[in-house]
Parts: C-alpha cells; structure tokens; sequence
C-alpha cells in the first residue's frame, strides 16, 4: 500500500514538473503573439501588458507592407535547404572517409578538421567578403550556400558517430562482394547514419535559418533573408507609436 501511494505522489510530482516545464517553454512563443499585438509604446512600459491587444492584424499588415516578408522567406527556404543538403551529403561523405579509409595523412587532417572550429568564423568575414566581389557575388544567394555547405562540426559528427555504429566487417564483406565506394557509402553508409544525417539536418537548418551577420554582409535588401528583414523590420518600426 505504502508503495503504491508513493509511487502516485511521484507519478504526480512528475506532471506537475513537466506542466511547470511546458509553460515556461511556451512562454516565449505567447510573449510573441502579445508583442505582435501590441504597439511599441505599450511594450516599453515599466509592466507590459501581459494579453494579446488589438492590433495584431494592423501590424501584420504593416509588416507585410514595409518588409518583403514573402521574398525573404523563399530566400531563407532556399539558403538553409541548400546548406542543410550539402551540409549532410558532404559531411557525411568526409566522416565515412575519416571513420573507415586508411589514407595517408587521415590523422593530421582530421586534426586541422577539429582545430578549425576554435578559429571564430568572424575572422574570415573580409577574406571571404573580397572573394565574393571578385567572382561577382554581392547580392546573390550563392555567396550565402556556397561557404556553408561544409562544416567541421559536421564532419567530426558524422566520423564519431560512424566509428561506433558502422561494424569494420560490413565494409569488409562488401567488398569481398566487388562493391566500390561509392556502392558501399550509397548501400550501407547512408542507411547506417539516417539517425545522425536527421540530427545534423536538423541543427544545420536551424542555424542557416537563424543566420544573421553573414547574410547581412553578402546581401542587400533587394535580397534579404528572414532574420535581416526582421531586424530591418523591427529598426523601421521604432518610431511607430
């Protein structure tokens, strides 16, 4: 008996955590709606208005009119969908190779692999700012995908990840059977590395969507992409009452 009362007050002690959990989780995406309806002076006093008001469809329509909302969202579709494609294809191609080729040298590149992500990507914004100009970039989606497609990170996940879950023998007996690389990275790598393909899609196109400095260099506002068109949104709108 005692046990099974126990057990009740532990079972509602957990739902009350998690119902504690969701609500500050979903929290910031209520405070959304209610800023959304709201006007700028309303938001900045000293106790903001805790319900949604009544000017979500005014600001909507403001914001629909003042920002080419529906440009940037195609450009970030397009930008975070190529960078997630070439993110998974080619970090998952490197990490096969680092996990499961003997080459020489896998060693030290993978090492200058791992170093390279302690380097701030801020540092190569001018170098790479310099050679966008000179292939005739500015402005263009191009200069947003082409520096993502490949990530370090990337590259490390899928090499620790493969070196777990993808048995030497399997490889062995493929090619004992005449496969080639490509067959056996088509027909067994992919299959083996779906869960981690998933995950690195996923953080891939979150970050790409969520970009903002680099976007903000390579493109203007004829080209802008979401986070951009935010910001310029949310700078135009400061003088609104």
């Amino acid at each position: 008996m005692s046990a099974s009362v126990s057990a009740r007050r532990g079972g509602r002690l957990t739902y009350a955590v998690l119902i504690c959990a969701v609500l500050v989780s979903a929290f910031p995406l209520y405070w959304t709606l209610v800023a959304a309806s709201r006007s700028n002076a309303e938001l900045a006093r000293p106790l903001p208005a805790l319900l949604p008001g009544p000017r979500l469809l005014d600001n909507l329509r403001a914001v629909l009119d003042e920002a080419s909302i529906g440009k940037a969202l195609l450009n970030s579709l397009i930008v975070s969908g190529a960078i997630t494609v070439g993110t998974v294809l080619c970090s998952t191609l490197a990490g096969f190779a680092f996990a499961k080729l003997r080459f020489r040298g896998r060693g030290a590149l993978l090492g200058a692999v791992v170093a390279s992500m302690m380097i701030p990507p801020q540092l190569g914004v001018i170098p790479l700012f310099m050679l966008i100009v000179k292939l005739h970039w500015v402005n263009q989606l191009q200069a947003v995908i082409l520096p993502g497609l490949v990530s370090a990170f990337g590259v490390f996940f899928m090499r620790q990840f493969l070196v777990q879950s993808l048995p030497d023998e399997l490889i062995e007996a493929a090619r004992v059977d005449g496969a080639s690389h490509a067959r056996i990275f088509w027909s067994i790598v992919v299959p083996v590395a779906r869960p981690a393909m998933a995950v690195l899609g996923l953080l891939t196109f979150m970050t790409a969507w969520n970009d903002f400095f680099w976007p903000i260099v390579a493109l203007s506002s004829q080209e802008p992409t979401v986070p951009r068109c935010a910001s310029w949104a949310a700078a135009t709108s400061t003088t609104s009452p």
